[in-house]
């Protein structure tokens, strides 16, 4: 028994030292860089590797639709539709109501469209952000 708790004080030591760091916090600002930034890099390989890390990418390109510029906010809402999560849908909601940009707000609403039109797991949270975004516009709710 003995023997044992040491081997894993051992292991625990080891794997600590090691690094075992989470990377993917950086890797995946690198993405959203090239989307959103000059120079920053392809673009349709920024969306590729993006839609490769799938959801856990949301919570970062939520918080660059914030401060993009409406290009930089276009590519990152193509991110969003390879990515494919329902999850996104809220995002997306959210930016077709409230965005300054008309065309920011037109590509979100398409491509909430095209989710609930399909036939898979994104429609129906699309569907519901779509009734949503009708009834905040109903309400007067965003840019004029």
């Amino acid at each position: 028994m003995r023997r044992l708790g040491l081997w894993l004080i051992g292991s625990l030591m080891f794997w600590s030292a090691t690094g075992c760091e989470d990377r993917s916090y950086r890797e995946i600002g690198a993405q959203i860089n090239a989307l959103t930034k000059p120079g920053g890099g392809s673009v349709d390989d920024a969306i590729s590797q993006l839609a490769r890390m799938g959801r856990r990418t949301l919570p970062q390109i939520e918080t660059a639709l914030h401060t993009a510029s409406p290009r930089g906010k276009s590519n990152l809402i193509r991110a969003l539709d390879a990515i494919g999560d329902p999850e996104a849908a809220a995002i997306v909601q959210h930016f077709a109501v409230y965005d300054a940009s008309a065309e920011v707000r037109a590509a979100c609403e398409e491509l909430l469209q095209r989710w609930a039109a399909a036939s898979d797991r994104r429609a129906g949270p699309a569907r519901q952000a779509l009734a949503r975004v009708g009834e905040k516009r109903a309400k007067g709710e965003g840019p004029e």
